[in-house]
């Protein structure tokens, strides 16, 4: 089991930047596939891009695919994710997820560790 804590949020204006950070705990970091998922408000939660455990694949929604990149430092124990040109409908809670046995899923449920999140606003 892996604890995971996101960090990097905050208040952007229309076509900044952010870099979000997700840090593990534990010595199993490197074994587990990670994502990041994101919520807008009183919307469901969707997937936003997932790197495999070696961080050779990964995979995006059609929504970010070109201004958000994901990746990872095993060394570190930490994925990132780094979103540039962002909009005004990126604004979401983004959830960091972990899970073990895949190489990259964009299937909510095949996560078995959450963070808490962090809030990530765009303003036009």
């Amino acid at each position: 089991q892996v604890q995971l804590v996101e960090s990097g949020g905050g208040l952007v204006q229309a076509g900044g930047s952010l870099r979000l950070s997700c840090a593990a705990s534990g010595r199993t970091f490197s074994t587990y596939t990670m994502a990041w998922f994101r919520q807008p408000p009183g919307k469901e939660r969707k997937f936003v891009a997932t790197v495999s455990w070696s961080g050779d694949s990964s995979y995006y929604s059609d929504s970010v695919k070109g201004r958000f990149t994901i990746s990872r430092d095993n060394a570190k124990n930490t994925v990132y994710l780094q979103m540039n040109s962002l909009k005004p409908e990126d604004t979401a809670v983004y959830y960091c997820a972990a899970g073990r046995g895949f190489s990259i899923s964009a299937s909510r449920t095949m996560y078995t560790n959450w963070g808490q999140g962090t809030q990530v606003t765009v303003s036009s």
